[in-house]
């Protein structure tokens, strides 16, 4: 999908791209990507680069324009992990500011709604609004965690465990993306090939923004990995109180089954012609496996 606006942040839509406009290009089809290589000169290199999922966030500088990739993050629906990143790739030009992204994402929603003075400024408010958006996520994410924890006490089974590692796995690539990312922010404040005046106050607060999400997703993260070592332990005791209540049922139904089998034998006993014989027998048998029960749980074996 391409979609031409007049300028950045503009609601009013194109048919032909003209100077100083906006392309946001969403997942494009083989026809949409040789369009962009014919009538936007985008490298068909750095088209396929931004749509690899696997793609590491960097500046690239050629004569005429400049390239911005970064890892922004995305829900993901029926997939197991919840959440995960893609890179965005901004391509600056002369005429026009082209994005690029292998989906439809939270992050360019701000461009829709908010006037840049400038590509660098739009460049810093999308930084912004990433950062914003893996916040949000991380807290998406803790309360999720919180969740799987409750049913973890009870569980016996790896099917919560399984869950937790998937939020462990949303959490690494959190932490390696922003990583990635404050590279690259770094490198925008102090590289010379940008003439346009950088807002230190905006690139300030981005650096900001993506630190706390940094420090939010890492601590959450050893949090989880603690958890993971403690619940796997969790389920291996709850496992082992059930097999021991399990063993004790045992014993005690052996003690009915042990009489009757005694009793039960062809050979004399005394008590063949006994009026009493069975109901005193059932009575010895509830006696014996009351005593056994009392003695369980004085052990607190029960």
């Amino acid at each position: 999908m391409i979609i031409i606006y007049k300028t950045i942040g503009s609601k009013l839509e194109l048919k032909e791209a003209e100077k100083d406009c906006w392309i946001n290009v969403i997942n494009p089809t083989k026809n949409e990507t040789k369009k962009l290589i014919s009538d936007f000169g985008v490298p068909v290199e750095l088209i396929n680069d931004i749509l690899d999922v696997d793609e590491r966030p960097r500046i690239e500088h050629d004569d005429g324009w400049t390239l911005f990739i970064f890892r922004i993050p995305v829900e993901v629906k029926n997939n197991g992990v919840p959440f995960t990143t893609i890179p965005l790739g901004v391509f600056i030009s002369k005429d026009s500011i082209l994005t690029l992204c292998s989906q439809d994402n939270e992050v360019l929603s701000i461009a829709n709604t908010t006037k840049f003075s400038d590509n660098i400024n739009f460049i810093l408010h999308l930084f912004l609004r990433s950062g914003s958006l893996y916040l949000k996520y991380l807290k998406q994410i803790n309360q999720l965690t919180t969740l799987i924890e409750s049913d973890l006490e009870k569980s016996v089974k790896n099917k919560e465990l399984n869950k937790l590692l998937k939020m462990e796995k949303c959490l690494v690539y959190f932490i390696t993306s922003i990583k990635a990312n404050e590279i690259v922010l770094t490198k925008l404040r102090s590289t010379r090939k940008i003439t346009t005046e950088i807002n230190e106050d905006l690139i300030e607060e981005a650096l900001i923004e993506n630190k706390q999400a940094l420090e939010m997703a890492q601590i959450y993260s050893n949090i989880q990995s603690s958890m993971m070592n403690a619940f796997a332990s969790v389920i291996s005791n709850n496992l082992n109180v059930i097999m021991k209540k399990l063993t004790l049922i045992s014993i005690l139904l052996m003690i009915p089954t042990l009489v009757a089998s005694i009793f039960g034998m062809n050979v004399p006993n005394n008590m063949e012609d006994s009026t009493w014989a069975l109901p005193s027998i059932i009575l010895g048998t509830l006696i014996i496996s009351s005593i056994s029960v009392m003695l369980f749980r004085k052990n607190k074996w029960f």
